[in-house]
């Protein structure tokens, strides 16, 4: 014979069971969704070989597109065809002959340091990083300025190096 006591506590364990079992469902849920998440495909900060690695030629390519001579651009711009691809290489290329008269008009030699380089993103084929520059451009006959710069610069894993194909002033 059934009390009252006994059909209300077989209701209560059905709805503890069901409250369970929805919160399993649900943890399922997010468990998936964590573990497509970007975020852990991002490398930028467990893998330190390779986000050293593209730090440095991300770096030096910066170096050698954005330091010249008056009378040596040539070697700029053979950098800058090497290291730049996409959206990048047509900026560089556009800004670049403008660049071109001027350090020859004014003697302007430019060399360009970048000071400091942080990964954000990095997977195996495409890194993203926020890099500080300075700028020292001096004159002929005048002293040197030094200019400080932050840029946004998005890399892609070509032929086993690192290519800019995107830069942008911050």
């Amino acid at each position: 014979m059934s009390t009252p006591w006994t059909a209300m506590a077989s209701v209560l364990v059905s709805l503890v069971l069901l409250a369970l079992l929805a919160c399993t469902a649900g943890l399922l849920l997010r468990t998936q969704q964590l573990t497509d998440a970007p975020a852990l495909r991002n490398r930028a900060l467990t893998d330190t070989e390779a986000t050293a690695r593209v730090v440095g030629e991300v770096s030096g390519a910066l170096r050698h597109v954005f330091s010249y001579g008056p009378e040596d651009t040539t070697a700029t711009r053979q950098a800058a065809r090497r290291l730049l691809a996409g959206k990048a290489a047509r900026q560089y290329e556009t800004l670049f002959g403008q660049v071109e008269q001027r350090a020859a008009q004014q003697r302007l030699t430019l060399t360009t340091h970048v000071v400091r380089a942080g990964v954000t993103r990095l997977d195996d084929h495409g890194a993203h990083l926020l890099v500080f520059l300075d700028q020292v451009a001096q004159r002929a006959g005048k002293p040197a300025t030094t200019v400080a710069a932050q840029l946004s610069v998005t890399a892609e894993r070509r032929e086993g190096g690192w290519r800019i194909v995107d830069i942008r002033s911050r």
